[in-house]
């Protein structure tokens, strides 16, 4: 952990989890590349991959949800990572669910949220990100819909925001799987997937398009989603969003992200690297907290790797520390 976040972390923890996480997202975005720096990233080469037809610096990632409005690229630039993911973003902004939504359990390592992709809009997010993104850059923007847009409407809301953003792309994430948004999770089953991906892969043209399905599904499930991802020619899937299954009474609705996600994370990575043919990227998520971690998702198939939860209790130095642990150098 570096000096920096060291002498924060006991300060931002005696906030409110979302005050909190407000605080530190305004520092990265004031302070960017100074702040990486004094937070001990860097960038480490030797990693460099080719994955979906895109070249990666190195196989580490942002994953959506902590920069939701894609406000501090340059501070995630300076700290090695190798692609950045943002959002969830819908078509028109949106509050997302009301307080309290957000749960540290410090005690697990980990986050419990349900805050129903609050984000600026599309439109607000991709202007952002025109003016911060650079050659050499990996944006990934991960698309939902609005609350209020039902699931029979629902591909208009994920194609709108996809042509919102087209310019800052260089992937797109279909989340189907966030526990938060009422009845989002039906998308998963293969009728209404194989439908909704048919239409957006023929808007996203050349550009990867990937899904990220929740780890709660059963093996029937996660089977039909990936026959879904294989009709409709995708890219390849993340495994995996969050989940609900949780130990009864304990704090926070909504989805439950960080070390207890392991072992579900895991699972939902070997079902889905057996189901997929073997050179369709997946992008693995969920309790990767080291550079053991890292390697055991590459070595199970994984060709990406991406990191949120870890970073609140470990901080920004988890990402060389990752990165050197890879092999970077």
């Amino acid at each position: 952990m570096g000096l920096a976040y060291r002498l924060a972390r006991p300060l931002l923890f005696r906030l409110d989890p979302e005050r909190a996480h407000r605080v530190a997202l305004r520092a990265a975005a004031w302070g960017g590349a100074p702040l990486a720096k004094l937070s001990g990233g860097r960038n480490l080469g030797g990693l460099e991959r080719t994955v979906a037809g895109l070249r990666f610096r190195n196989p580490l990632g942002l994953a959506a949800g902590l920069d939701k409005n894609g406000v501090a690229l340059p501070f995630w630039r300076a700290l090695g990572f190798g692609f950045f993911e943002f959002g969830t973003v819908t078509p028109r902004p949106q509050p997302g669910n009301d307080p309290p939504r957000l749960w540290r359990l410090a005690d697990r390592r980990a986050l419990v949220n349900r805050l129903g992709f609050p984000n600026d809009g599309a439109a607000a997010v991709a202007a952002r990100l025109a003016k911060s993104k650079r050659a050499g850059d990996v944006v990934g923007i991960n698309l939902g819909r609005n609350k209020d847009t039902p699931n029979e409407r629902a591909a208009d809301d994920y194609l709108a925001a996809l042509e919102m953003t087209r310019e800052v792309a260089d992937y797109w994430v279909v989340n189907v799987s966030s526990p938060n948004t009422p009845g989002l999770r039906a998308l998963q089953a293969r009728a209404p997937l194989t439908d909704l991906l048919f239409r957006l892969r023929e808007a996203a043209r050349r550009a990867p398009l990937f899904v990220k399905l929740s780890p709660d599904l059963n093996e029937a499930e996660m089977a039909d989603a990936a026959a879904a991802v294989r009709e409709a020619a995708c890219a390849g899937v993340i495994a995996a969003n969050t989940t609900v299954d949780r130990a009864p009474g304990e704090a926070g609705e909504g989805g439950l992200s960080g070390a207890p996600l392991r072992e579900k994370a895991r699972a939902a990575l070997d079902t889905l690297r057996a189901l997929l043919p073997v050179d369709l990227p997946i992008v693995a998520v969920g309790g990767i907290d080291g550079p053991d971690e890292a390697r055991a998702r590459l070595g199970a198939g994984a060709q990406l790797v991406q990191l949120y939860t870890a970073l609140v209790f470990e901080g920004p130095g988890l990402v060389a520390r990752i990165l050197r642990g890879l092999g970077g150098r």
